[in-house]
């Protein structure tokens, strides 16, 4: 049986989303990404308690961030050894309004991979996508650091990530369709907002187009699924990044019964790209943006807390 999954990946990058390394050999993904939240569920349970103990024990008589950035890192370097190509680990949420120290914090993070002996090439440095955490990553690309551009709700974020030249960017799915599911209450209609014509799937063609045709070479990796249909309504975008419940089902589908059809293509490249947004400009527009500038200070909130979680649990350690 050819599987959806493996239909899937004639078309598109399939990337793992999960800390959980243990878990990616079963589905040959390309590359993993990982983001605090799941660093600190992988971390609770019993198979990587060892792990995060000695990486503690043998960093205790540094700083708490930098024990941090040594546990992810750890679990990193496990995960390189699964997947032939990337990893991203995320800076810490709570510097993403701190353009300056996200820069060290990502620097700190490649000068363990490169102490290890992974090659930059193989590391995506995951940020927010607030107008700091852009800049950061416009000056980390030219320095040859990689950087992921990660809660990204709306369509000028994506456009400021293009104007930075950054290497990809993660456009939320799910939670956009989140967002728009629980605004319209009673009167959601799932059926007409499924597949190509879900809010989130749309939001990410959007991008993939704006992209392809104004020749920026900037990677758009679909992520946040909540189901099978919005995958297969990106079937051609560069990457999807996919948990490992949702790739299981994938696997697990029949592709000759429920063949994969590509719905996103490679236009070519028939503008030039407008001018560079200016931070004036793209704050009015992410404020404009209700869905937007919600999901992502929720977002931020949300990995903040996790992070604090993941601080607590190396305190008890060291």
């Amino acid at each position: 049986m050819t599987s959806q999954l493996e239909q899937l990946k004639a078309c598109t990058t399939v990337v793992a989303d999960t800390g959980d390394f243990k878990q990616l050999a079963q589905f040959t993904p390309q590359d993993a990404t990982t983001n605090p939240s799941l660093i600190l569920k992988a971390v609770q349970k019993p198979d990587y308690a060892p792990l995060l103990a000695d990486t503690v024990a043998a960093h205790r008589t540094e700083s708490l961030a930098a024990i941090v950035d040594q546990v992810l890192v750890r679990f990193g370097l496990e995960i390189l050894k699964v997947v032939p190509g990337r990893v991203s680990t995320e800076v810490d949420a709570r510097l993403s309004f701190d353009t300056q120290a996200t820069i060290a914090r990502a620097r700190h993070i490649m000068g363990l991979y490169e102490a290890a002996g992974i090659s930059r090439s193989r590391v995506l440095i995951k940020i927010a996508s607030t107008w700091e955490g852009i800049q950061a990553a416009k000056v980390l690309e030219e320095e040859g650091i990689h950087c992921n551009l990660t809660l990204l709700f709306a369509y000028v974020q994506a456009q400021a990530c293009g104007d930075a030249k950054v290497q990809l960017i993660s456009p939320f799915v799910g939670r956009i369709y989140d967002w728009y599911k629980k605004t319209a209450g009673a009167q959601w209609d799932e059926a007409a907002n499924a597949g190509v014509n879900d809010p989130g799937v749309k939001s990410v063609a959007r991008i993939y187009d704006y992209y392809k045709q104004h020749g920026i070479r900037t990677e758009v990796m679909g992520a946040s699924f909540r189901n099978v249909g919005q995958i297969l309504a990106l079937a051609g975008c560069d990457l999807l990044t996919i948990s490992p419940d949702l790739l299981a089902q994938l696997q697990s589908a029949d592709g000759l019964a429920q063949p994969v059809v590509r719905q996103l293509t490679s236009p070519s490249s028939t503008a030039a790209a407008p001018a560079p947004l200016t931070e004036s400009a793209f704050r009015y527009a992410l404020n404009e943006d209700a869905m937007a500038t919600e999901k992502l200070a929720e977002g931020i909130r949300l990995f903040a807390v996790d992070a604090g979680k993941l601080d607590a649990l190396i305190e008890a350690q060291r």
